[in-house]
């Protein structure tokens, strides 16, 4: 019997095929999966692609120029590309919104990790008072963890002293497609922040049904994508945003930041000790500005010590269970100028003393076990006869 034969794919297969290696640079699936790529035409060595794009005026055009430009001159006979840029209608738009939303073009939006079944660990870094380090924290742990290669994305929830867009990095705004958003990302971190909607440096002054309407549109109308680890940065104490966190988002497991002064301990002890009335899980302590490392190798205890074992301790009687201290970060000005920079220390200097901590906590919520609570484990059990 002859073997079939296969027949040799065309230059239109090999053009729709290299297409299809090129991701949006926001939604971060390929173009052709999206309906961006309207048709394409070949003349000579020369292909000329009509793209639409979802918004005029869109921020990665040129980005998406070279990829497409790169993917398709790695053909071979193609030597010139021509992108023609147009813009989705509003049909292509809901069109759009209804793939990315899994295919239902009437569904509301809903928060996808606090769904049955999420895989994303939502990690809610909370402080007792404000000037301990937490968005530091936060987003230099973003940075470790997606440099690990997982998928990560910071929900800046501290609504009133947002901070997080500078210390990532991130001075785009978010684009949107119909009634989704997409998030700017950088350093591999996807980012949200109420910074982004504000002109300039401006206040926002709002009250607590504002405030959590606002922290449930970040959850829900943002395209998160498919998350290993999204990190919430709560405001200082234990006010609005954090009852909102926990009615939104119940599963979410709290990491509290301290300083190792007695004083602000005690006020992270009653940051972590909501844990109790949320029924939320309590991850562990990290302790910020634990000394200052000295030329000569010794070290200065600026806010004192022990404040982070002292709250870890009694985090853990309170709850009874254990609440581990997760790391000790040295006080260091590079982590204020990484940060001021828009870089993160964990990226910017990794061999310094406090990226190597901060690497550390990262390893921890990196390789935590998941719970296996409420998940099916695939058994089967054979019926008597």
């Amino acid at each position: 019997m002859a073997t079939p034969v296969t027949p040799a794919p065309t230059l239109e297969d090999a053009i729709q095929a290299a297409l299809a290696t090129v991701d949006d640079p926001e939604i971060r699936r390929p173009i052709t999966d999206l309906g961006m790529v309207k048709g394409f035409t070949v003349a000579g060595s020369t292909v000329k692609v009509e793209l639409l794009l979802t918004v005029a005026g869109c921020p990665l055009r040129d980005k998406l120029n070279n990829d497409i430009t790169a993917a398709l001159t790695a053909i071979p006979g193609i030597t010139g590309v021509v992108v023609d840029f147009g813009v989705m209608s509003e049909e292509q738009r809901k069109a759009l919104q209804s793939t990315l939303r899994g295919g239902s073009a009437t569904a509301e939006p809903v928060i996808p990790f606090a769904q049955p079944g999420s895989r994303t660990r939502v990690y809610a870094v909370a402080s007792g008072k404000g000037g301990v380090g937490k968005s530091s924290v936060t987003v230099n742990l973003a940075a470790a963890l997606a440099q690990r290669g997982l998928s990560v994305g910071v929900l800046d929830a501290d609504i009133y002293g947002h901070s997080v867009p500078r210390m990532l990095g991130v001075d785009g705004r978010p684009t949107r497609v119909e009634e989704m958003i997409m998030p700017p990302q950088s350093h591999g971190v996807k980012v949200i922040s109420i910074g982004m909607f504000t002109a300039g440096n401006a206040a926002v002054v709002w009250r607590g049904p504002m405030l959590h309407r606002a922290l449930q549109q970040f959850l829900a109308d943002v395209y998160w994508g498919d998350l290993d680890v999204l990190l919430l940065d709560l405001p200082p104490g234990t006010g609005d945003v954090a009852i909102s966190l926990a009615q939104l988002l119940p599963n979410a497991e709290i990491l509290v930041v301290t300083t190792p002064q007695a004083a602000a301990a005690e006020v992270a002890e009653r940051a972590g000790a909501i844990a109790l009335q949320t029924h939320q899980r309590l991850v562990g302590v990290v302790e910020n500005m634990s000394w200052l490392e000295m030329p000569d190798g010794s070290r200065m205890e600026v806010f004192g010590s022990g404040g982070g074992q002292t709250v870890a301790d009694s985090l853990t009687r309170t709850v009874g269970a254990s609440v581990p201290l997760l790391g000790q970060i040295p006080l260091d000005t590079r982590v204020r100028e990484a940060g001021d920079a828009g870089t993160p220390i964990v990226l910017a200097d990794p061999e310094a003393p406090a990226a190597k901590a901060l690497d550390a906590v990262a390893d921890r919520l990196a390789l935590r076990r998941e719970s296996l609570v409420g998940k099916p484990l695939g058994l089967m059990v054979n019926a008597r006869r």
